[in-house]
């Protein structure tokens, strides 16, 4: 019997890697998106925000699986109410409709998010860190966490917070895409924030592997970390990158982008996810760089 997994938001850029994760693995995968797609098959045309639509998820799909991506995720998303009728409501749409279907997936992972730790507490926070967000994205996410709990006893639900992660497909509206653009355009100079703060970068393949060990294991009720352990800070990515290309570029610090009282050091503590799943070898930063150099 093959298995079954729907990814909503399947289009966008975390989704297609695990997407892929999922079709290797042998596994019948479901995308949605609120854009028509005509030529892929195994997807359905969805809006979060109209319950209607989203009915044949349980009459047409009945996933095993449920891994919930869809989201307004950009911080600087110019609408910032958007946040909340994707992120919060849509979700809340979505367990609605999953706990009104007769087939019953044995795992619901949701995608949250590691801004909900805000940017006040050092060092490595792990799952126990008091959320403390400080834009709309980190807001509507945490609201969603606590929206889910109310299916807690009804739905098999997982919540994962993913800290920062790459790879090629990702918009330039990210700090590593944006490094990497400016790089293979063979540009002379980079304006950026400040180069010294150290942050928590993964590589989107292991994300992907990450969402489907977790759908293995399916560790019910848990909140989970996805990251590396392991902190960056802006300058040594940008020492990687341009080692890794040859080509120099300088750097000038725009005062726009420096945030007032910005946490030196972030990163998550994978421990958890680690007793979860097993020990995952990871992709170093270097490999992740080459390979979007190379894209």
């Amino acid at each position: 019997m093959v298995n079954r997994v729907l990814i909503t938001g399947s289009s966008g850029f975390t989704g297609r890697y695990v997407s892929d994760e999922f079709r290797r693995a042998g596994w019948k995968v479901w995308g949605t998106g609120i854009q028509p797609d005509p030529d892929q098959s195994g997807y359905l045309q969805i809006d979060l925000n109209r319950p209607s639509t989203l009915e044949p998820i349980a009459d047409t799909v009945r996933p095993d699986v449920v891994i919930h991506l869809a989201a307004t995720a950009f911080v600087g998303h110019d609408d910032p109410t958007d946040f909340y009728y994707t992120n919060t409501l849509g979700t809340r749409n979505l367990l609605t409709a999953l706990d009104k279907a007769a087939h019953r997936p044995q795992c619901v992972i949701l995608a949250s998010s590691a801004n909900i730790y805000g940017n006040r507490v050092e060092g490595k926070l792990d799952e126990s860190t008091m959320p403390d967000p400080v834009n709309d994205y980190a807001v509507s996410k945490l609201a969603m966490e606590y929206v889910a709990r109310l299916w807690f006893d009804r739905l098999p639900i997982v919540i994962v917070r993913p800290f920062n992660y790459t790879g090629v497909g990702q918009s330039q509206d990210f700090l590593i895409p944006k490094i990497v653009a400016h790089i293979r355009a063979r540009k002379a100079v980079i304006e950026l924030g400040n180069l010294d703060v150290s942050r928590d970068f993964s590589d989107v393949r292991d994300i992907a592997r990450y969402y489907y060990l977790l759908a293995k294991h399916a560790p019910i009720g848990e909140t989970i970390n996805l990251c590396s352990g392991q902190p960056h800070t802006l300058r040594d990515v940008i020492t990687q990158a341009t080692d890794l290309s040859a080509h120099p570029i300088e750097v000038k610090v725009n005062p726009a982008f420096v945030r007032r009282d910005e946490v030196r050091k972030l990163c998550g503590d994978p421990s958890k996810l680690h007793q979860l799943v097993g020990a995952v070898s990871t992709i170093p930063l270097t490999d992740t760089l080459r390979w979007m150099l190379d894209a």
